[in-house]
């Protein structure tokens, strides 16, 4: 089973030409509203992929919250786990410009009140594959890794939006995904290089982390015990990027639940990120386990 603890949150997103500049008003083409935050989406992500799925998480009691979760109770994630919080369901605020660059502001609400100890021991052991990001508190985060690395589970970290980990918080994550951008924020703090494949070896070699960076349309590069592999991204046809990242995750995370190998893990992830970028939106662009499998026979 995979198990989730993250954020849920509606995302707001509008598509203009370019993104605003500071200070700049711009008209926007579009507007729509779709599920979103990076545990729902990761969480729906490794759902599509296969996985048996449980999500543990808050939203507030206010009319955001049925949309936020919709396509989680379609696409069958258990949702025991969701709490109502005295607090605002959490909103990202999305620009997408015409080449499907995006900026994302997101608002926690609810998210704010997310607590590991929500999570029952009972789901918990060898069994899962434990899966976290960054939008919800890291002292939460935290403690959900200590419990689970305790428990025999693996521990993926999707170590954004980018903020500094303390070294301490590694030796209970198996492994650590991040893009360019995060790892320049982390690499201070953990006395890493700040290039990808200086920054994913020096944690694989100093903190035993399996550590993977994406690397946008060029791919991804992946450093662990097994040594070094650097995957290219397949040419598609970019509609947005939202998801792709946390769809690399979902799927990532799917396939080591099945015992599939790090480096066919790592294809069908990276399959997956790329499939999520030819459609429109988060949650509603995460790629199902046909498509990703035949994508990363490609690959």
């Amino acid at each position: 089973m995979v198990l989730v603890l993250g954020s849920i949150n509606l995302d707001l997103v509008v598509r203009v030409e370019a993104l605003p500049r500071p200070g700049e008003t711009r008209t926007g083409e579009s507007f729509a509203t779709h599920p979103g935050g990076k545990g729902a989406n990761q969480a729906l992500a490794a759902r599509r992929a296969g996985a048996t799925v449980a999500l543990f998480g808050a939203v507030g009691g206010d009319a955001f919250a049925g949309p936020a979760l919709a396509l989680l109770g379609e696409g069958a994630v258990d949702l025991t786990g969701i709490a109502v919080a005295d607090a605002a369901t959490g909103v990202a605020l999305i620009h997408v410009d015409a080449r499907g660059e995006n900026t994302i502001t997101v608002v926690p609400g609810a998210n704010a009140r997310v607590s590991a100890s929500s999570v029952p021991a009972s789901v918990l052991g060898p069994e899962t594959v434990v899966a976290m990001q960054l939008e919800i508190p890291l002292a939460e985060v935290a403690a959900m890794a200590h419990r689970a690395h305790a428990s025999g589970a693996r521990v993926i970290l999707n170590a954004a939006p980018a903020r500094a980990v303390p070294a301490d918080v590694l030796s209970d994550i198996d492994v650590l995904v991040v893009n360019e951008i995060e790892a320049a924020t982390l690499a201070p703090a953990l006395n890493a290089p700040a290039s990808p494949a200086g920054f994913a070896t020096h944690l694989a070699t100093t903190f035993d982390v399996a550590t993977v960076v994406t690397l946008g349309a060029a791919g991804l590069i992946a450093v662990s015990s097994d040594g070094v592999i650097a995957l290219p991204a397949p040419r598609v046809q970019v509609v947005d990027t939202v998801g792709a990242g946390d769809a690399l995750v979902g799927a990532l995370a799917a396939a080591l639940d099945r015992l599939e190998s790090w480096p066919r893990a790592l294809r069908e992830g990276l399959a997956a990120g790329s499939l999520a970028c030819m459609s429109a939106g988060a949650q509603p662009a995460m790629p199902f386990r046909g498509a990703i499998r035949a994508m990363a026979e490609t690959i």
